[in-house]
Order: structure tokens, then C-alpha cells, then sequence
């Protein structure tokens, strides 16, 4: 870590109190005193920086631009990709950008953003203080991706991590698999004279299967709300290959990326024999799969699965671990396996 500098003036402007350090009284399972605290939502002692708040914060970290990591903070940290799609949604939001890798100082804290894995421009937040060392994961993957910066951990004295995979049944299958998987059925419905009409989280998933699809030949018609998305990724450095809106119609020899439901209902405009395809982690789960059992379910996850997790534990190696965004079981799962693993509150 680099040596502590002076806090900026933009960075007090934007800094509304600091919070003193609480007794152990007041601390709950999951927390560290003088460390991190929550209170609907993350935030690091003594300064009260936000981390993923929902909510508007004097300064606040946001690791990727999903709205339910997001919010118009006085001050928002986070990469330059992140900072570009913050302000598509949210509008002329403050941010300062992090480069990853290179530590900064924001009132009082060493702050340092690590690729995650999750989406183009998500990052993991490590932090240095005298109670020890945080890592605070986010939405994360592990291993290769069309779109993401590889996700980088490091060891750490304590983990806050997203757990969204922490059963067991989320096993996924390696991503060349999947990758497969996807193209092979694509290619298969288009040669039967069907539009492939893939359903995937308009930031994020969309732009990847787009490249996947893209790398390997297949041209991407998008709907207007994927291609808004896809633009800013092209502006920030990360190409995407052959796509263009759809227009109202289909081409032959295209797929069609569209958003979920319910931003998209009824079938698809202009297109007369499709097949559907869901590209998700969820895809693992047989109730899903039963709820549209016609269509393609392609399990192509930007979150890490249940094996990824357990890795990430054994690579950052804390005394402390806390898990959040997922099923409490998962930390049983980890305290047999002989970590010290608490749910955070």
C-alpha cells in the first residue's frame, strides 16, 4: 500500500461526519469494531464510506453499475467504466475514478479496486487499517470472461463476500462448456430457420453473450436498451464485434438479444418462428428450468458458483469471513470446513 496522503478538499466537501468508533456492546456477529459496521447497507469506520449503499451517501464505493449496487452519491468511487454507466443511469453523478490496482486516499482510508470477474469495469475493495486488512468481494467470478477483467483476489485478515451460489446444486459447468452449450444451440435454431431470441440482464450478461456470439461468427441484433448499454462499452475499450439494434424485424443468420421480463413482455416484434433462450446461473435450477420447459436454458453465470466460492475463501485465507447475498447454509458450509464464517447483518 502506498504511504497516506492528505484527504482532497472535493473528498471533505462531500464527507458529512465521521462515525467514532463503536463499543463492543454495539456490535453485532457481523461486524468488526472500528473496521466496518452496517446499517442498511456497508460502510467502513471511522469515515462512513458507503460501500454498494443503496441509498445516497456523502462517498460512496460502487463496484459495478447493477442498480442494486448503485446510487447518486455526493461522491462516488469507482473505475472508469463503472463511472461511465453510473452516469448513463443515474445522470451527472460525481465520481472519482479508481484504476485497478493503485491505492488512493479518501478520508483517511487506502482504498484499492481489484477486478472482480462480475461485468466490464466490476471491482472488488481492499482496504488497510489498523484492526487489519478487508476485502470486500462484491458481485465476483472466477476464471475467464468474454467481457470482465479477470477477478484478482488477495489475502486479506477479513472477507465480506457475495454468496448468491452457496448451495451446493450450483455447481456450474466450466465456462468452455457452457460456451458450447450456447453456440451449438444457437447454431442449431438459426439452420432451422428460427431466430434465436436470447433473454439476458440488460447491462452485463447482454454484452457478453454478444461477444461470444460475435467472436464465433454470429451477428447480434439488439434491443434498444441492450444497445444503449453496448455503446458505452465500445466508447470505454471493449469491443463487441458485429451488432446493431433491432429494428423491428429480424435478420437471417442473427440472434436477437432482448432484456428480461417484465421489461420485455409477449413474444418478440417482427419475428414469426423464434426460439427462446434464458442465459443464467439460475438455469441450474429445475423449478426454472419446469417454468419455460420449451426453451433453451443455457447456465452461463456472471456470479462465481458454489465451488468458486469455497476457492475464494481458501485464496484470501481470513481470520474472518462474512457472507452475505445468499443462502445462510453456506455458512455452515464454511465453519465445518474449519473457517471462522458469520452472516452479515
Amino acid at each position: 500500500m502506498s504511504g497516506r496522503k492528505a484527504t482532497t478538499s472535493t473528498e471533505n466537501a462531500h464527507q458529512k461526519w465521521l462515525t467514532p468508533e463503536l463499543s463492543p456492546s454495539e456490535i453485532g456477529p457481523g461486524h468488526v469494531s472500528g473496521l466496518f459496521a452496517t446499517d442498511r447497507g456497508l460502510f467502513l469506520l471511522p469515515s462512513r464510506i458507503g460501500i454498494d449503499v443503496t441509498r445516497r451517501q456523502a462517498i460512496g464505493f460502487i463496484s459495478h453499475a447493477h442498480m442494486d449496487h448503485a446510487a447518486s452519491h455526493g461522491l462516488a468511487l469507482c473505475t472508469e467504466a463503472t463511472a461511465k454507466m453510473v452516469k448513463h443511469r443515474l445522470g451527472n453523478v460525481t465520481t472519482r475514478v479508481m484504476r485497478f490496482g493503485q491505492a488512493i486516499e479518501v478520508a483517511g482510508h487506502p482504498l484499492t479496486a481489484l477486478p472482480a470477474g462480475h461485468i466490464f469495469g466490476s471491482a472488488m475493495l481492499l482496504t488497510e487499517h489498523e484492526k487489519g486488512s478487508l476485502l470486500y468481494t462484491g458481485d465476483f467470478r472466477l476464471g475467464t470472461s468474454a467481457t470482465a477483467e479477470p477477478a484478482e483476489l488477495c489475502q486479506a485478515d477479513y472477507l465480506i463476500m457475495e454468496c448468491t451460489f452457496g448451495h451446493p446444486k450450483y455447481r456450474l459447468p466450466s465456462r468452455e462448456v457452457v460456451t458450447e452449450m450456447l453456440l451449438e444451440k444457437v447454431t442449431q435454431a438459426i439452420r432451422r430457420g428460427a431466430t434465436p431470441v436470447i433473454s439476458a440482464y440488460v447491462l452485463g450478461k447482454s454484452q457478453e453473450v454478444t461477444k461470444i456470439l460475435t467472436s464465433n461468427g454470429i451477428p447480434v441484433l439488439q434491443h434498444p436498451a441492450v444497445y444503449e448499454i453496448s455503446q458505452i462499452y465500445q466508447a470505454a475499450g471493449c469491443d463487441l464485434g458485429d451488432f446493431r439494434p433491432y429494428e423491428g424485424r429480424p435478420i437471417a443468420g442473427c440472434a436477437v438479444i432482448i432484456p428480461p421480463r417484465p421489461i420485455t413482455p409477449g413474444g418478440l416484434p417482427g419475428a414469426l418462428h423464434v426460439e427462446k433462450f434464458h442465459v443464467t446461473g439460475w438455469a441450474m435450477d429445475e423449478k426454472r428450468r419446469n417454468s419455460a420447459p420449451k426453451d433453451h436454458w443455457i447456465p452461463l453465470s456472471d456470479h462465481a458458483d458454489f465451488d468458486q466460492l469455497l476457492s475464494a475463501v481458501e485464496q484470501v485465507s481470513p481470520k474472518s469471513v462474512f457472507c452475505t447475498h445468499g443462502p445462510k447454509s453456506f455458512v455452515e458450509e464454511l465453519r465445518k470446513r474449519g473457517h471462522d464464517a458469520r452472516w452479515l447483518k
